[in-house]
């Protein structure tokens, strides 16, 4: 009997080491350090901010500056729609990097956590 099987160069195997490492994870690792940093970042944020925040109160206190409350809170959801809007922008660039972007997404969430 002749087998006249053609190879076409690639594994068909969805549970071989190369296509898991290279589809599901690296981008999770890439997906869990950027969502690792990411919390870092504003964790280190809202410690700046709120040390600022306590400064301007202390400020107000002696009678430096006053602190008008709809501009604090209107500052707030400033910044506040800055942090959601970036947090979107990584999801989306992290779910481009494979074909179905789900790892990258469930490795950013999971660094996220972590962080």
């Amino acid at each position: 009997m002749n087998n006249n099987a053609v190879d076409v160069g690639f594994s068909n195997d969805f549970f071989s080491t190369p296509f898991l490492l290279g589809s599901v994870g690296t981008p999770f690792i890439i997906g869990m350090a950027v969502g690792y940093f990411a919390k870092k970042m504003l964790k280190t944020a809202l410690f700046i901010g709120g040390g600022i925040i306590v400064l301007l109160f202390v400020s107000e206190y002696y009678g430096i500056i006053h602190i008008d409350d709809a501009s604090l809170q209107h500052a707030a959801d400033t910044a506040t729609d800055a942090a959601k809007s970036s947090s979107s922008f990584l999801v989306n660039r992290l779910s481009s990097i494979t074909s179905k972007g789900v790892s990258g997404s469930v490795g950013f969430f999971a660094g996220f956590k972590m962080g």
